[in-house]
């Protein structure tokens, strides 16, 4: 078994190498393009390093609350499409019972592996929703 590193660690390691030589030597060599590319692969590796730390959390508890608002099992895209079919067609409407609170805590988890660094995620991820 490899206790270390871990996969994070490994993207940690080379989006910080992008972010902290590659890129800066592409800049500094004239190449502001692929220093640009640089950074972005640098956050699409961050971004997949906080997807595979929060994706099976996250995922379980979007699963369950799906579960709960819909009284049905199935996988979580089936259910997520299931829950958008019953909002489109009006037999699932904004007063139901915990629909806010499952859609505030899937758009902070969704904020927390895309933007963990957006002000207003810092600012409501401590935040309740309005009980429904």
């Amino acid at each position: 078994m490899q206790d270390s590193p871990s996969p994070g660690q490994l993207l940690q390691a080379v989006a910080r190498f992008l972010r902290l030589e590659a890129g800066p030597a592409l800049a500094h060599a004239g190449d502001a393009a692929l220093a640009y590319q640089a950074k972005v692969a640098a956050n699409m590796l961050d971004i997949a390093g906080r997807q595979w730390a929060h994706s099976p959390t996250d995922e379980a508890a979007e699963l369950a609350r799906l579960q709960a608002l819909l009284g049905q099992t199935g996988l979580l895209a089936e259910l997520n499409q299931r829950l958008a079919d019953r909002i489109q067609d009006g037999s699932l409407g904004a007063d139901h019972p915990g629909l806010a609170d499952h859609l505030w805590r899937s758009t902070l988890a969704k904020l927390a592996v895309d933007q963990p660094g957006y002000d207003s995620y810092r600012r409501l991820a401590g935040a309740e929703p309005d009980k429904d």
